[in-house]
C-alpha cells in the first residue's frame, strides 16, 4: 500500500511530498529533493501499514 507524506528538505527546507511504501516495514534509501535535487537519505518506519517513524536527512560528504 502506499501512502503519501510530507516533510521539510534538510537542504533547502521546503516541503516536498513523497509516496511510500508501506508494505516494507522498515526500509533506508536515497532520494533526491524535488525542488533543489540534493540527495536525501529517507528511513521510513512502518507497523500494520501505519507510519511510525520517518527520518530524512542529508547526505554529509
Amino acid at each position: 500500500m502506499e501512502q503519501e507524506h510530507f516533510f521539510q528538505c534538510p537542504y533547502c527546507w521546503e516541503e516536498i511530498s513523497m509516496i511510500l511504501d508501506s508494505s516494507v516495514r522498515q526500509q533506508t534509501y536515497i532520494e533526491d529533493c524535488e525542488v533543489c535535487c540534493n540527495p536525501i537519505e529517507i528511513a521510513p518506519q512502518f507497523e500494520d501499514s501505519t507510519l511510525i517513524a520517518f527520518h530524512a536527512q542529508s547526505i554529509e560528504q
